[in-house]
């Protein structure tokens, strides 16, 4: 992997351009419990900054009335509407979308749960915003949809992806490489069952500002790398993807409780949102190990220039997650 540094110029310029949107796109929810038959508890949450929300909207079904005026509040990021429909003939059948979700780049999650037990989970995505509620889903499916939400979550968890990016310049060797995704993956498994188990917990601002400093941390381990020498994190990048791994499982336990997952799908959504991570990660990994091998076919560079052109370039990239991140805890 000492060549990996000759992809850089192509591969770090995009993070660069996209620090910024790490963790920015979260996706809306809407929850709706069977409390009595045909009528529904709704919660509707919208990411939201300070006062500003996005302007999403839920639609339900034309036979569903407002039974009450909707309660509003803006609590941790989100606007949150909660409110009671009833709903002449119950919704099976019946379409629900979200308008303005065609003309953003985030996604809504939609979980029903009727009074019978079944439930439903749906994603919608800008090209598909709304669904015909079909009363039931099987397990199978519903775990289908918590993979694919695992698995964009740290494809487009541009912080994430730049940590094993960065872990890869200081491996030498696939045996390594193979044991540091491994230390990365139990380590971050721990972490993410045990907070969205409720075991332990960490505050999610301090947490995605501490992501960015493991950023900087591998970056400055990089630089200070010389020819012939090999620093303790070089000879054992495992225990740093393992120790930092800690810290990146409360980035994507935040991330599954953001959704407002209820506790009762906690089980399935944790067990198939994980494997979701790892899939996403291992195709990273592997597109990163196909391009290292075009780049070295078309791009003579000497490693260790490479290197160190690399760590510099990720520490910039790093620093611009951290500041605004800091910032925000300050605010």
């Amino acid at each position: 992997m000492t060549r990996l540094g000759a992809l850089l110029a192509v591969l770090i310029p995009v993070f660069l351009a996209t620090s910024g949107m790490a963790h920015e796109i979260r996706p809306a929810y809407l929850d709706m419990r069977e409390t009595a038959p045909h009528e529904f508890a709704v919660v509707w949450k919208v990411p939201a900054q300070g006062d500003m929300r996005l302007g999403l909207y839920a639609s339900l079904p034309k036979p569903c009335i407002e039974k009450a005026e909707p309660v509003r509040s803006i609590v941790n990021g989100a606007y949150l509407e909660r409110r009671t429909v009833a709903c002449a003939g119950g919704l099976r059948g019946g379409e629900i979308g979200i308008n303005g979700l065609k003309s953003t780049m985030t996604e809504a999650l939609v979980r029903i749960e009727y009074a019978n037990g079944d439930t439903e989970v749906v994603r919608l995505m800008p090209d598909a915003p709304s669904f015909v509620a079909a009363g039931a889903q099987t397990s199978l499916e519903v775990a289908q949809t918590y993979f694919l939400l695992g698995a964009d979550h740290i494809l487009s968890g541009l912080d994430h992806l730049l940590f094993v990016l960065a872990l890869m310049l200081l491996i030498r060797g696939r045996w390594m490489l193979v044991k540091t995704i491994t230390a990365f993956t139990i380590a971050h498994s721990i972490t993410l069952a045990g907070a969205s188990l409720g075991y332990f917990s960490l505050p999610q601002k301090p947490v995605e500002a501490t992501i960015a400093l493991s950023i900087a941390f591998v970056a400055n381990e990089l630089i200070k790398t010389k020819p012939g020498e090999r620093r303790l994190s070089e000879s054992y990048p495992w225990v740093v993807a393992f120790a930092f791994g800690l810290l990146h499982g409360f980035g994507f336990a935040g991330a599954l409780k953001e959704i407002g997952l209820p506790q009762s799908d906690v089980p399935l959504s944790l067990l198939t949102f994980n494997l979701g991570v790892e899939a996403g990660q291992l195709i990273f990994v592997a597109m990163v190990l196909v391009l290292v091998r075009a780049a070295n076919a078309l791009i003579a560079m000497p490693p260790a220039p490479a290197r160190q052109i690399g760590a510099y370039m990720i520490g910039t990239a790093a620093m611009l997650w951290l500041i605004p991140r800091i910032a925000s805890l300050a605010a």
